[in-house]
C-alpha cells in the first residue's frame, strides 16, 4: 500500500466527495491504495455478506459491504469488507458520504500481501477500537481461521472466539452459526474439473 507523499492534505469530507471510481483509504489526511483482493477474499467476503444478511433480516441488524466509508480518527476513515449495525445502534445519516457512528461489528478478510495482512491484524485493530466499535473479525482464508475480538473496559481488543475449523458461533450475534464457510473456501481453492 502507498500514500502520495506530494498529494495535500485530504479531509473527511474531501474522502466521502472522491469521484466513485477513485478508491482508498484516508490514512493522516492522505489516500492510501487498497488492497487487491484474489477471488479467494472476495468469495469469503460474498459469503459472509450473504450469511449475515439473513440473519440480520430476521434481527433488525443492517449489513454493509466494502465501500461503506467509516471515521476512525479525524484524519483517518477505513473501508471494511463489512460492517454490522445491531437494530437500535444509531447510524449516520443514509446520504452521509462518511459514516462518523461506529458500527457494532466490522470484518476485514485477509489479503495475501504482507502489507495488507499487516494492516488487518496490526493497525486496523488498534484504530477500531479507538474509533469505539465494540467488535473485530478477521476472517484469514489461507490460514482458515476467524478470530473474534471484543473490545474491552479498556478500549483495547481482548480475543473472545478462535476458531479453525468446524462452526463459529459469535456471541453478539444470537443464533448465527458460521458453519460452511470452510466448506466454501475449499472449493473456491479446490474448484471441481
Amino acid at each position: 500500500m502507498t500514500t502520495s507523499a506530494t498529494a495535500p492534505s485530504l479531509t473527511l469530507a474531501g474522502w466521502g466527495a472522491l469521484p466513485e471510481g477513485q478508491s482508498g483509504e484516508l490514512v493522516d489526511g492522505r489516500l492510501e491504495e487498497e488492497e487487491v483482493p484474489t477471488r479467494l477474499h472476495e468469495a469469503a467476503v460474498a459469503w459472509l455478506l450473504f450469511e449475515l444478511t439473513a440473519w440480520a433480516r430476521r434481527h433488525g441488524a443492517r449489513v454493509y459491504g466494502s465501500d461503506l466509508k467509516l471515521r476512525v480518527a479525524h484524519d483517518r476513515g477505513r473501508k471494511p469488507d463489512v460492517s454490522v449495525y445491531l437494530a437500535g445502534t444509531p447510524r449516520s445519516g443514509a446520504r452521509e458520504t462518511v459514516q462518523t457512528l461506529p458500527p457494532d461489528v466490522v470484518v476485514e478478510v485477509v489479503s495475501p500481501g504482507p502489507a495488507d495482512a499487516r494492516r488487518d491484524r496490526i493497525i486496523k485493530p488498534g484504530e477500531y477500537a479507538a474509533a469505539g466499535i465494540p467488535n473485530y473479525w478477521l476472517l484469514d482464508p489461507e490460514l482458515r481461521s476467524f478470530v473474534v475480538w471484543v473490545r474491552g473496559d479498556d478500549g483495547r481488543y481482548v480475543r473472545a472466539l478462535s476458531v479453525t475449523d468446524g462452526v463459529a458461533h459469535p456471541a453478539l450475534l444470537p443464533g448465527l452459526a458460521l458453519d460452511a464457510l470452510w466448506a466454501d473456501l475449499d472449493a473456491e481453492l479446490d474448484p471441481p474439473e
